[in-house]
């Protein structure tokens, strides 16, 4: 059994409150299912979705000056700010090399040939652009949130696009990448998408053109929330459309077997791309602060169980933390980044302090 199941849960008599982990009665460890408030029926997703309701102003501030790098190399369409693993003539200069005959003139090293009688020629790393690609967990379990959706939305809307009052993960994976996004293109690099849950659902292609922006909200708000999330057969299939090297973002609740996911970031790193992994959780899945006896029942088909969350926390707590590092040690050990966010977090603070953390990164590697 897994520790965390593709699925979190909603309480199934209309409370607002509750908590879904399988009764403590078991040998088993307990399977912890996430509590989520009642849903309100969709009322039909809007063709036409305006942007910022999934940017606040604030974040927008915190984000405006930031620049989004790969810290390992990668391959652009035209000249950026990234390191490329080509190297020709630029500004910054990378190494000496022999000279061979037939090799460009214009570039030996006049000075070292004066000192050492020796002809070297000068090589520059060759700075491209950024191909940022998001993928967005669409599953199930990304229904869940306890927050409001008014306290969220940075347009003072009540309700999301589907009618629900409550700010979800998906909702908050949504501010997320267009986050990202917004970053990426004001730099002048490529961003895209793909949402999905045991396959991919849809997806904006990349492109650097200001346009896309409001494409990958669009495409992020209109995208079905429901299913099981397959996460390695996604990561195949995404992989099959990328012919070149790219910074990928995935931002899932991460409740899948920590195996299945550190193969999945093996292949990734094998095919030569850099990753970031945010894990989206909402608070109350974080701190599982519920009291009251309630039935819970799974939101990717795992039944209904009757549960005493206060009973079952400390056991529930130990399961999380536990799966979390083993999610955050697989990432670890293949190179790749991991932040986890709280829904009840505004986004801005942690992006700022992740994207600084990413360019010290980069700049002690290239110092070292």
């Amino acid at each position: 059994m897994l520790p965390f199941p593709h699925s979190r849960s909603q309480l199934a008599d209309g409370s607002t409150l509750g908590g879904q982990v399988p009764s403590p009665v078991a040998d088993t460890p307990p399977t912890p299912f996430t509590p989520a408030p009642t849903p309100v029926p969709p009322t039909g997703r809007s063709e036409r979705v305006d942007p910022t309701l999934y940017l606040h102003p604030a974040t927008l501030a915190r984000l405006g000056s930031l620049e989004l790098r790969a810290k390992m190399i990668v391959e652009g369409v035209m000249s950026g700010a990234h390191r490329s693993p080509y190297q020709g003539q630029s500004v910054e200069f990378a190494q000496h090399r022999q000279y061979v005959a037939g090799d460009d003139l214009r570039h030996l090293d006049w000075k070292v040939y004066g000192r050492s009688d020796k002809l070297y020629l000068k090589q520059y790393q060759q700075e491209t652009n950024l191909d940022l690609v998001v993928l967005v967990d669409a599953s199930g379990s990304m229904q869940y949130g306890s927050r409001l959706f008014a306290d969220a939305a940075a347009s003072g809307e009540t309700t999301g696009p589907s009618g629900q009052v409550n700010w979800r993960k998906i909702d908050h994976a949504t501010a997320l990448a267009a986050a990202l996004a917004y970053v990426t293109l004001r730099q002048g690099d490529r961003a895209g998408l793909y949402t999905f849950a045991d396959t991919l659902l849809g997806g904006v292609e990349r492109s650097s053109s200001q346009g896309s922006w409001r494409r990958i909200v669009a495409a992020l708000a209109q995208a079905p929330v429901d299913g099981q999330a397959d996460f390695g057969r996604v990561v195949d299939q995404v992989l099959s459309k990328l012919t070149n090297r790219c910074l990928i973002v995935v931002l899932s609740d991460f409740f899948t077997e920590p195996a299945t996911l550190e193969a999945a970031w093996a292949r990734m790193k094998h095919r030569g791309h850099d990753a970031i992994a945010f894990q989206v959780l909402d608070q109350s899945e974080m701190d599982f602060a519920f009291k009251d006896p309630a039935p819970f029942e799974g939101l990717e088909g795992e039944g209904r169980l009757r549960i005493d969350p206060r009973a079952l926390r400390p056991a529930y707590l130990e399961a999380m933390a536990e799966h979390t590092k083993a999610v955050e040690r697989g990432l670890r050990r293949v190179g790749f980044d991991f932040h986890r966010l709280s829904t009840h977090d505004w986004l801005g603070p942690p992006l700022a302090a992740y994207a600084a953390r990413r360019e010290s990164l980069l700049k002690r590697s290239k110092m070292g």
